[in-house]
Order: structure tokens, then sequence, then C-alpha cells
């Protein structure tokens, strides 16, 4: 059960839902020739082509989380900061989360490595109508300290990324009740690399908020 506040103009309330589905969507880039680029440039390195472009994996529920502490499986993986649609109920709303992915594991599958870390989500929703219309202002960022210094590690506006409706027509239906979204992400500065802890913030300079989430990575020793 996730546990959240949703902010609305006239307040705020608590909202639970049980999570039904687990949706990531992967390559939410608009240019998609500068996505198809990076997909040869990736492709050369090992890393599988995804099949479509956005495409969209499917995960366990149970990776999601709001915990503060992530337990992963050995140093090769990292976070990348995403707007994230939350069904709550019959109303759309949006959060800020993280999708944690081991990179080791990228280079055989995109979909394993996606499903082998936790997902983390902060606890506070916005109602998306509230934002739709001004979706391209929104700003996204992470930090993460690596190396025990606290870093600049993501920062972009949501301009580059497709909006909800369209991501949400390409996954093709509506999202049902409970279904829970990861909508993309925005290119690491200084490149793709572990940390020890990770932050993010959405943050709305239209209307003057911004939602946080931060959590401890605790990588956990390989043994074979």
């Amino acid at each position: 059960m996730l546990s959240f506040d949703l902010h609305e103009r006239h307040g705020k309330q608590p909202i639970k839902v049980q999570p039904a589905a687990l949706v990531v969507a992967g390559w939410t880039g608009r240019d998609e020739a500068a996505l198809r680029h990076h997909i040869e440039e990736l492709a050369a390195i090992g890393v599988p082509r995804p099949s479509s472009v956005p495409v969209f994996y499917r995960n366990s529920v149970l990776n999601l989380t709001q915990d503060s502490v992530l337990e992963v499986l050995g140093p090769d993986t990292s976070g990348e900061v995403e707007p994230v649609i939350v069904a709550a109920g019959g109303k759309l709303c949006l959060a800020v989360g993280s999708d944690h992915t081991d990179r080791k594991a990228e280079t055989q599958g995109i979909a394993l490595s996606k499903q082998l870390c936790a997902k983390q989500l902060g606890r506070d929703l916005w109602a998306l109508d509230d934002v739709a219309g001004h979706w391209d202002q929104l700003k996204l960022r992470s930090f993460a300290t690596i190396g025990g210094k606290r870093m600049a590690y993501q920062d972009g506006t949501l301009s580059s990324m497709r909006p909800p409706s369209d991501l949400i027509a390409r996954y093709g239906s509506a999202l049902l009740p409970d279904t829970v979204m990861y909508c993309g992400t925005l290119g690491a500065i200084g490149g793709i690399r572990p940390a020890t802890r990770f932050e993010m913030e959405l943050e709305d300079p239209v209307l003057g908020r911004t939602l946080k989430s931060a959590y401890d990575i605790n990588a956990l020793p390989v043994v074979s």
C-alpha cells in the first residue's frame, strides 16, 4: 500500500493506493532522430536496442517502494529521476520517483535490469490536470552523493519529453485505476554512475511548488 498527500489548489488530502500495475516508459524523448542515434551508441557497447520508441516495460508492483533506503545487489546500479503518473481512483496524479536500474544487467536486457531494482516513489502528489497546461515548464533535477560529495546529476525541463497524454495514448489504453507509470528521464551530467544517496525534485515554477524525495543506496556484496 502506497500512502500519499494529494496537494490541490484548495488544500491537501491523504490518499492510499494499492498498486495494481507498474509501467516503466523508456525512450520518451520527443526528438526521435536523437533517440535513435543514442540507441545505436548504446548498441555499440552491448546494450540491446528497444523494440519500439517509446517502449513500455512492465515491472512487478512489488518493486514500488517509498522507503528511504534501497538495498541493491552489487555496485553497478544507479538512479534516474522521473515524473510518475499515479492513477489514484478516478484521477490521474503526478509524483516524482526514481527508476533505479542495474547497469551491469542492462547489457543483457533492459527489461531485466529494470526488474532487478526497487523503484522509489515520493509521498506527495499533484493533480495532473493542474500542471498539464504548463507541462513543458516543469523542471526535473536530481542530486547524487558520490565519493562523499553531493553533486548535480540531472537537470532540465520536461519540454524534451513526451507529455502524459502522448505516452498514455501510445501505451494503448487509458491507465486503469491504481496503475503507476514512470515517464522517462533526462541524461546524466557527467555520465551514468553509482552513488550512495540519490535526491530528486520536480519543480512547478508556475504554481511555485516542488515535489521532492530521496533515498540512500545500500549495495549488498555479490557472493559467488
